[in-house]
């Protein structure tokens, strides 16, 4: 939700965005960096493939790879493993279907994807997503926002000014509260039926 609102933002000439990077919750959470344990990682394949995207095309077409893949899998039903996923997000965001291939076939793109993680973690202390830098990347970075909704364009750039400036100022540290409002994406709303459904089945 929150790129969405990136992009938003980017749309109303309020922002411009250098660079989309990638960081892998799955190494958070203590995975194995092995490019044999990435095999199993639900988001090995869609980082390669980012690895792949920047090389051919810049960081520029990361994000538009990002927002294409988000349309088909958050917005969509489809799962972001499979390779035919992974190729239509590409051909929609106007870049070559074979860079999935080219970066599955290419051990060093993992290598690649906990290089760029671990860089992100060292410069900024980044520990989730989403995570914003200011200043060309250059700047002070914050986790967050994270939203629920897309606001109105009015709401978001009220909304980017405050984050803005909250993140310029050294005396802040942290905000957080329980969510109250679930995102409003498709993708979220099956999957938390998928729970509910099992939940109610391993009751009885």
């Amino acid at each position: 939700m929150t790129s969405k609102w990136v992009n938003q933002l980017v749309e109303l000439g309020e922002v411009q965005v250098t660079d989309w990077r990638g960081f892998s919750l799955e190494l958070v959470n203590g995975g194995d960096e092995s490019v044999e344990a990435a095999a199993e990682y639900r988001g090995a394949p869609a980082l390669r493939t980012v690895i792949a995207v920047r090389a051919a095309a810049g960081g520029e077409a990361v994000g538009r790879f990002y927002h294409a893949l988000d349309m088909r899998t958050w917005e969509g039903s489809e799962d972001v493993r499979r390779p035919e996923t992974l190729r239509a997000a590409l051909a929609d965001a106007g870049l070559d279907p074979s860079l999935y291939d080219v970066a599955l076939a290419d051990p060093a793109t993992w290598d690649e994807v906990v290089a760029g993680h671990h860089a992100v973690v060292e410069e900024i202390g980044a520990f989730g997503v989403p995570t914003i830098r200011l200043d060309d990347g250059r700047g002070p970075g914050i986790f967050g926002p994270v939203i629920s909704r897309v606001p109105s364009d009015a709401d978001a750039v009220e909304l980017w000014r405050h984050v803005a400036w909250l993140v310029r100022s050294d005396n802040f540290w942290e905000l957080k509260r329980d969510r109250s409002v679930d995102p409003d994406l498709e993708g979220f709303r099956r999957r938390k039926a998928e729970r509910e459904a099992r939940a109610r089945e391993a009751q009885g």
